[in-house]
């Protein structure tokens, strides 16, 4: 659907590129922000973390909204949101 007028706020609400981080200290593979992310774009991996739990990873950034709820249900912290540098 193409609209013919744009709102005025449109560029400050738009989703910016994210990059999601986790920290593999933190992360105890609870599988929270697996189960819970909208677009699939975390799985959880063979790889352990030091302290032996399975960790999750990004599987797909491209995907990514930004929406932040990786980093609200995490309750170990171990997931942030950062600005992608996307320069394109």
């Amino acid at each position: 659907m193409k609209l013919w007028r744009t709102p005025f706020d449109q560029a400050e609400k738009a989703t910016k590129p994210t990059k999601v981080l986790i920290d593999k200290e933190r992360c105890k593979g609870c599988g929270y922000c697996v189960e819970f992310c909208p677009r699939g774009v975390l799985e959880m991996s063979e790889e352990l973390s030091p302290k032996g739990y399975t960790l999750a990873v990004v599987a797909d950034e491209s995907k990514c909204l930004g929406c932040g709820l990786c980093d609200v249900l995490c309750p170990e912290f171990a997931i942030h949101l950062e600005p992608s540098n996307n320069d394109n």
